[in-house]
């Protein structure tokens, strides 16, 4: 296979696109001329039209310094001279490379969110995200993980929406002791943030569902393997986030991952993958597209590397607000981006291929259901995430005493457990439902997710996970079970890491006028969004919002004028589009 790291990259040069020599690839060759005329009057700063000169404080921090670089501080000076010891680049920016963010000082009010600088709203404590590419967990790796949270972060722990496992009130003195104990184990938290290849989320079911089309997690672990923590595509534009799964559910929101392989059946190949690229949310949500080809298994990670080349290349690395992959794709086309990757990065065509069947069941796995070999997995939902360091170690022990050794995270923040006889699924179910872990289809707390919060959060304006959980029990108090989910996604700020924007409802978090007329902690609404078979953004309503005490009161209401409008078969989302908007206020 081809690797990217034979590609050739413009050495530094300033901003003029006329520097250069004679030599093959200046401004002599036709097409690289044609390349710097369009970096001349789009000014994006990309590498592959010769802008290596950084073009703004983020882009610097990382030509200063390789971020991988941070870990031997952080190991070395950092963890042994404590908290006031860390250089300002390396505390908001390179730490970002081993999972490492500062969490949000208590006590600030959301109002200030925006007002601060980053060293007010700093607290001496950090946010560690456990990178769990896949979901895939032994019950011997929860179990670090939850001793890790009992001992070090105080019993925090939340399984993420892209499945990993963050925990909070970490010190700085503790986190190479972390670190060992995570690796010693086969986990660890390199690129688990930063402008880097991200965790890559794969079906929760992968090598077990008994309806899979293909099974993509050897594709995860070559990635993994050969890519995750090299200097390759260590500095990157922005984030980059990578989705590969082959069950019919499309179980792993591929329509908003920067690279996503689908899996499909080739009429003439057999089992492959679609590929999608350019997806993502945040305040300029856009969906993937396809590219139209067909990838066998043995080829997606060099096909992966491609697409990530082409990122990092022509990445648009002026303004962080567009260096998204999704802007340059936008600008693009999938037919201009299809000849980039094949011509210049893998260097021959791609196959053609069919699009993937659109599901039409939800892809959070809840319940019980049949495995490939005959035993039976089990999906649970712990309310948007939210677990413990004592929980999850319940889990390792109970999951193990009804014979299961392997555990997954799911990108919807819940929880599998595997290989079970179906002799010991009841057990298991009534077990964990003294965690407070729920394997009921028709719970409302199957359907709501929820990011950090002000809590934690930095960005936040509003409080969350303990909304989440109230509005659930509200829910199910006042409504009971539902035969259709209606999902519900509260973000606490307007960068949509709950996916507001494709939830039925979505919920952003901002201040709102209160009953006195001051400010009180709110919610924008969007409603009517949806992946898969209701693939499209929510609308907002003339600006409708609701604050955060009127929250159950509200969704009570829609609900029920949901449930008492529709017609037979109707889901929440295709009710949103007819229903009369004075229903939906």
């Amino acid at each position: 296979m081809h690797s990217t790291s034979s590609r050739r990259i413009p050495k530094d040069c300033d901003d003029n696109p006329d520097h250069g020599s004679d030599s093959p690839g200046s401004t002599t060759d036709p097409r690289r001329r044609q390349r710097r005329q369009v970096g001349r009057k789009k000014g994006e700063g990309q590498w592959a039209l010769g802008y290596r000169e950084p073009l703004n404080a983020n882009e610097q921090s990382k030509k200063d310094d390789n971020p991988l670089n941070v870990r031997s501080r952080i190991v070395n000076i950092y963890a042994k001279q404590g908290f006031d010891s860390i250089d300002p680049g390396d505390l908001r920016g390179r730490f970002r490379w081993f999972g490492l963010y500062t969490q949000r000082k208590p006590g600030i009010d959301g109002g200030k969110t925006a007002t601060m600088a980053p060293e007010e709203l700093d607290d001496r404590y950090f946010m560690l995200r456990v990178r769990i590419d896949g979901g895939a967990l032994s019950t011997d790796q929860l179990r670090v993980i939850a001793d890790i949270s009992t001992e070090f972060a105080r019993g925090s722990a939340d399984i993420t929406d892209r499945q990993n496992i963050q925990l909070h009130w970490i010190r700085i003195e503790d986190v190479p002791e972390i670190w060992a104990r995570l690796e010693a184990v086969g986990l660890d938290s390199t690129e688990a943030c930063g402008d880097a290849p991200r965790v890559i989320i794969g079906s929760p079911v992968a090598g077990i569902a008994a309806d899979e089309i293909i099974d993509g997690s050897p594709a995860i672990r070559e990635i993994n393997e050969r890519y995750i923590g090299s200097p390759e595509f260590a500095n990157l534009p922005r984030k980059f986030k990578t989705a590969i799964s082959g069950h019919p559910s499309q179980d792993v929101v591929p329509e908003i991952n920067d690279v996503s392989f689908v899996g499909v059946n080739h009429p003439e190949h057999g089992p492959g993958f679609d590929l999608w690229v350019g997806g993502g949310l945040s305040t300029n949500p856009m969906f993937a597209v396809r590219l139209g080809s067909w990838v066998p298994l043995a080829e997606v990670p060099e096909v992966w590397a491609g697409v990530i080349g082409i990122f990092r290349d022509y990445g648009y690395r002026r303004l962080r607000s567009r260096a998204r992959m999704k802007f340059l794709v936008a600008d693009w086309g999938p037919e201009k981006f299809r000849q980039i990757l094949e011509t210049e990065y893998l260097h021959r065509p791609l196959i053609d291929g069919p699009a993937p069947e659109t599901p039409v069941s939800p892809g959070d796995h809840i319940g019980v259901h049949r495995q490939q070999d005959g035993r039976y997995f089990v999906g649970f939902t712990a309310i948007a995430g939210r677990v413990s360091g004592e929980t999850l170690s319940r889990i390792a022990d109970t999951a193990e005493a009804h014979g299961s050794h392997r555990v997954r995270t799911t990108p919807m923040q819940k929880l599998l457990v595997l290989d079970l006889e179906e002799a010991e699924v009841d057990g298991l179910i009534a077990d964990f439902a003294g965690l407070g872990l729920s394997a009921e289809t028709g719970a409302w707390r199957r359907t709501v997710m929820a990011c950090t919060g002000i809590e934690f959060c930095k960005l936040a304006i509003v409080e969350t996970k303990a909304r989440a959980k109230d509005l659930v029990e509200e829910l199910e108090r006042r409504l009971g079970d539902l035969d259709s989910p209606i999902t519900v996604n509260i973000n606490g700020c307007p960068n949509s890491c709950a996916r507001i924007q494709v939830a039925d409802i979505g919920l952003k978090g901002q201040l709102v006028p209160g009953p006195g007329g001051g400010q009180v902690p709110g919610f924008q609404v969007h409603l009517g969004g949806g992946l898969g078979l209701d693939a499209g953004f929510g609308r907002k309503l003339r600006g409708h919002k609701v604050t955060a005490d009127e929250l159950p009161d509200y969704v009570e209401r829609v609900a029920k004028a949901y449930l008492a409008d529709r017609h037979e078969g109707e889901r929440f989302a295709q009710w949103v589009a007819r229903a009369d908007e004075a229903v939906l206020l």
